[in-house]
């Protein structure tokens, strides 16, 4: 079947809910498409520059931004909170106009969201989030990506979320799979659950495109029938004062090869198992003995039903996407 291309050249993501539907799929057609063609010598970017603006440490995010630029023939230039005025000597407001003077685009990754919201306001031009935190857009784009490559038919799929149900990736895959249609379960402690607003929210967003969004506090009745278990580290940056009652309330729900076997999909092939990284996984490091957590064992983590690096490397390939669709001189 052909694509359908939508032009969304000249928009900014600050969240997932900026996107319409379409958009959103056409965005992982694009991923999909680039990634098939990256050996090819690309030049959808040539002449374009972005600021990569980062008040936070980066692996995955980082890379796959500098990367996606390069691969299509553009430049990115890396700028650390740290070395440059923003916020401090300079308002963000400010900075955001000099930006847009010298840059095609801003990608910022750092903690709050007014910051992005502030860069796209002023700057004049896109703006892509890469994590606030309050939501990560480009990590639940990457999430749909993974999961449609082992699951084409998105609405069939069942999605459980373990751990820490309030951060900005538990929410935003919970948006991204009401967007398309699918079932997700929100499985944390109550202590963690997100605001009744926003999960009446995403319940109706979900029954609007056909699909469930839930909440279930208890392991073992959420993960039954699920076709996907994600997790995330229990004490994400700057929450690190918060490390020992994280750890008493979440280690039930660490994912587990008893858990994965409570799907009931194990057997036949229909589970897979996805972390957005970086991980605490196997007990014998020194990381994790020295953090206590541990919120996925070695041994589902190593599994052939573990496509945690599919999925960091479908950062680049989803981050380029957006990168074409909002900056290409063409409709793509």
């Amino acid at each position: 079947m052909k694509k359908t291309k939508v032009d969304m050249r000249g928009m900014s993501l600050l969240r997932l809910e900026d996107l319409t539907h379409d958009q959103m799929m056409y965005l992982i057609d694009l991923a999909d498409t680039l990634k098939k063609q990256r050996r090819f010598d690309g030049n959808l970017l040539k002449g374009r520059h972005i600021a990569l603006v980062f008040e936070k440490m980066s692996t995955r995010t980082r890379c796959a931004a500098a990367v996606a630029m390069a691969d299509e023939g553009g430049r990115s230039e890396y700028l650390s909170a740290t070395e440059i005025h923003l916020g401090k000597k300079e308002s963000t407001s400010d900075t955001a106009r000099v930006l847009g003077r010298m840059f095609d685009g801003i990608f910022f990754r750092g903690y709050e969201q007014k910051t992005v919201e502030l860069l796209a306001e002023y700057s004049k031009v896109p703006v892509w989030n890469g994590l606030t935190d309050e939501c990560h857009p480009t990590q639940a784009l990457a999430d749909l990506m993974t999961i449609r490559e082992n699951f084409p038919r998105l609405q069939k799929v069942k999605v459980v979320y373990m751990g820490d149900g309030r951060n900005n990736v538990a929410t935003s895959l919970m948006t991204a799979c009401a967007m398309a249609g699918m079932e997700f379960v929100n499985c944390t402690p109550k202590a963690l659950a997100p605001s009744l607003e926003m999960m009446k929210a995403k319940e109706k967003m979900a029954r609007l495109n056909g699909g469930v969004v839930s909440m279930d506090h208890n392991p073992s009745t959420a993960v039954k029938n699920a076709n996907v278990i994600y997790t995330d580290v229990w004490v994400s940056m700057g929450e690190e004062s918060q490390h020992d009652r994280r750890m008493k309330l979440l280690k039930p729900y660490q994912v587990n090869m008893g858990l994965m076997k409570r799907t009931g999909n194990l057997e036949s092939g229909k589970v897979i198992f996805l972390h957005c990284l970086p991980a605490f996984h196997d007990s014998n490091t020194e990381l994790t003995a020295k953090t206590g957590a541990l919120e996925v064992t070695d041994e589902v983590f190593e599994a052939p039903f573990s496509k945690v690096f599919d999925l960091a490397e479908n950062r680049l390939h989803t981050i380029k996407a957006l990168f074409v669709a909002t900056l290409s001189r063409k409709v793509v």
